[in-house]
């Protein structure tokens, strides 16, 4: 290591970092040619997972959502929106105003879930979350009205319908025996008769990342791509429904959660894995799973100097706080008795911008690839597109935003693409699911009453023609 000045608190110049940082460093760097690589691949993993045959393979599993429409700014009404997850869930009541274009969430009540009621039976888990709705609705003065329900339960599940989403397994803690393989939905229903004290009306189901489409939806007719960017990565976005070969009918289109944080677990990037990604993958808690680190501050062992061996450094936690805080990296060493000089934390940092950086620029690459099929699958010689986008990194790197939208903007010069930050998704979000579930149920029937109609005007008009 040089010998520099210490006497100053002000971030040194880089000339300092050895060569063998600069050299392991080099391996995160991914120039515009191999990310448009990227971009190929992944959209090779899109069509292998909207196919009949295909998708059972498929490392991007390219999920029907079954919303079939965004906001189109008519949607009105109450709805009640609940956000399963975790170890708290959230009931809502959300009320969209049509005059004024805006979704107004009127209140929540957050629930917690026992640890008894979290590996006991599903008929005592569900009982749970009725008994919370029912005094949530007595708060809220809404017992006597049937309301429509938007239920964002956020474990791996196969959706069937709009309505319909088979649970594959328990994730976060949760064993509620009875449960898996069996309809979130119809589970919810029965006990809320089992109560018997109130009603509700339709209920949809939906995914986090289409909740922060239809919210950003609502506010944004152009938007028709949902992106999270936090612990973990995903996007949605509107394929024609002729593509998605798992579902009847070619008419319209469908919301698709691509479910991107897959791409890589066969193998197709391993020429971007690091040994780094290699080690992270083999010590987590699901090896083989989402290989690829999008977003993760690693410990770099021989890459680091000494005082960084401190284990409580490389939490989850802190690593996120040493990332989002560019101001703050001192004060967080310091509060965990690091020892440390102005060129430490400049080597630290410069990991943690190097992670980040190629982190965007692969979320760059993939959003890239969604939004040149939608402009293809349409036909178009420009697609000017908005994204719905969510989740801790893209809201708090203090970069990481601004680099992800340079990047797309290279790699996709013929898409015009606009970013909105979303308003709860998981709330909002499912309650507009379910307004626009509702307002084409609507239309249905309407086209329905009208056909019917035109066949009986049609009988007449031949029977004074007969006459």
């Amino acid at each position: 290591r040089p010998v520099i000045s210490r006497s100053s608190d002000q971030m040194t110049p880089l000339p300092f970092i050895t060569h063998s940082v600069e050299k392991y460093l080099e391996l995160f760097h991914l120039p515009q040619e191999k990310l448009k690589e990227v971009s190929a691949r992944l959209k090779r993993d899109l069509i292998r997972g909207l196919g009949k045959h295909s998708h059972h393979r498929a490392a991007v599993k390219m999920l029907p959502t079954f919303v079939r429409a965004t906001p189109d700014g008519t949607e009105k009404g109450d709805y009640l929106a609940l956000d399963l997850g975790g170890t708290n869930f959230r009931v809502l009541h959300v009320r969209v105003v049509e005059e004024q274009q805006r979704v107004l969430k009127m209140d929540s009540k957050i629930c917690a879930i026992p640890q008894e009621i979290m590996l006991g039976t599903g008929e005592q888990l569900f009982d749970h979350i009725a008994a919370c709705l029912s005094e949530f609705l007595d708060s809220q003065d809404l017992k006597g009205q049937t309301l429509p329900l938007g239920f964002t339960f956020s474990f791996p599940c196969e959706q069937k319908e709009i309505d319909k989403s088979i649970l594959i397994r328990w994730t976060k803690g949760f064993n509620c025996s009875g449960v898996e393989g069996r309809d979130v939905v119809q589970l919810l229903k029965e006990a809320i008769r089992r109560r018997g004290d109130y009603d509700i009306g339709s209920v949809a189901m939906v995914n986090d990342t289409v909740g922060t489409m239809m919210s950003c939806g609502y506010r944004d007719q152009s938007c028709e791509i949902g992106m999270i960017i936090g612990t973990g990565t995903n996007a949605c976005y509107m394929e024609e429904m002729k593509n998605v070969k798992r579902v009847e009918g070619e008419a319209g289109r469908m919301c698709i959660n691509t479910e991107w944080g897959g791409f890589g677990d066969d193998g197709s990037l391993r020429d971007i894995q690091t040994e780094f990604d290699v080690v992270v993958d083999q010590t987590s808690i699901n090896p083989g799973v989402h290989t690829i680190i999008w977003f993760q501050l690693l410990k770099y062992k021989d890459l680091l100097l000494p005082p960084f061996s401190n284990e409580q450094l490389f939490t989850q936690r802190t690593s996120e706080r040493h990332v989002f805080g560019r101001n703050r990296s001192t004060n967080i060493l310091t509060e965990l008795g690091v020892k440390w000089d102005p060129v430490d934390v400049r080597v630290v940092r410069l990991v943690c911008d190097t992670i980040s950086s190629r982190s965007a620029r692969l979320c760059a690459a993939a959003l890239a690839t969604i939004a040149n099929r939608i402009r293809v699958n349409r036909g178009l010689d420009h697609l000017k597109t908005t994204v719905g986008v969510d989740g801790t990194v893209y809201r708090k790197h203090p970069n990481f935003s601004e680099e992800l939208q340079d990047t797309v903007r290279l790699l996709v010069p013929k898409c015009s693409i606009s970013f909105l930050v979303s308003e709860d998704g998981s709330g909002k979000g499912a309650a507009m699911v379910t307004a626009v579930a509702q307002r084409l149920a609507l239309q249905s029937r309407l086209l329905e009453d009208s056909d019917g109609e035109d066949e009986e005007v049609e009988e007449d008009e031949e029977e004074e023609e007969d006459k």
